[in-house]
């Protein structure tokens, strides 16, 4: 097991006392958990960025256990978001039981475990969330207030010459125009880098991108009928594309099978976003 090799000292001790008894009830109660956010983030980029949350990836049966062992210690710990999102609170600082993503499509399964690298943090042994699946939960993040793309520009630059891409590719299944605009954002962002970034991958996604492109003309000279419009831009931002959902009738990408979200929960979730 290596060191995580994240700096941990400017955090302050009451802080780090928590996320360490965070870690042991965890593993104290045999929870299979990740650790990710700006740890992850940290051990494999090299930028230290310390926040008051202490994100954890884990199933969603895992993360109701969690609630539960976190609330037997002592704890305020509340499922904040049904679809995605619980916490555990201790004074200013929290643990994020994270176990999907905003949107619904990047779920918390099997193969997050499969592909983690173990470590030890804060002197306890955990496991990193796998640096494909960090890319693919993070590709989703494009509010007004925040943007994870430089994130993934970082991780792309220090493990895209390791990556598992055909995992990556198959993880953004059909928004694989997601991950194709990003690896075009990291080109642009780092020119003398682009050898990070397999020209197989690119000359894969491009030729989709022709193929769907020629397959769209075509349909449109048939007649074929698009009056179901979606809006995928609510898989990115909660907020920004309410009014073509509410002014223009775009349908809801959130409600499709790939996110599985109902109605109420898109709804809880977008109100949350518009109270700020």
């Amino acid at each position: 097991m290596i060191a995580y090799s994240g700096n941990l000292s400017e955090l302050a001790l009451e802080t780090q006392a928590f996320y360490r008894q965070a870690v042991q009830l965890l593993n104290d109660a045999e929870i299979p958990f990740l650790v990710g956010g700006a740890y992850a983030l940290a051990h494999r980029t090299g930028i230290v960025r310390h926040t008051k949350d202490f994100d954890v990836f884990l199933r969603e049966e895992d993360a109701h256990r969690a609630l539960e062992v976190f609330a037997r210690n002592g704890y305020r710990a509340e499922l904040i978001f049904e679809h995605w999102l619980a916490k555990a609170f201790h004074g200013e600082d929290f643990v994020d039981f994270i176990f999907s993503s905003g949107n619904g499509v990047a779920k918390v399964d099997d193969l997050w475990f499969e592909h983690s690298l173990a470590v030890s943090f804060l002197g306890e042994p955990v496991l990193l969330c796998p640096v494909e699946e960090t890319i693919w939960s993070k590709s989703f993040v494009c509010e007004r207030e925040r943007f994870d793309g430089a994130d993934i520009n970082h991780l792309l630059r220090g493990c895209g010459r390791n990556l598992d891409w055909n995992r990556l590719l198959g993880r953004f299944g059909p928004h694989w125009r997601g991950l194709m605009a990003h690896l075009m954002f990291f080109s642009f962002t780092y020119p003398t880098e682009k050898e990070a970034i397999p020209a197989w991958v690119l000359k894969k996604l491009a030729r989709r991108l022709e193929e769907e492109t020629d397959s769209s003309q075509e349909g449109a000279d048939n007649g074929e009928d698009a009056s179901r419009r979606v809006c995928q831009g609510t898989l990115l931002s909660r907020i920004q594309y309410v009014t073509d959902l509410e002014r223009w009738g775009y349908t809801d990408a959130r409600l499709d099978p790939e996110a599985g979200m109902t109605a109420r929960q898109a709804k809880v979730w977008t109100d949350a976003g518009l109270r700020g």
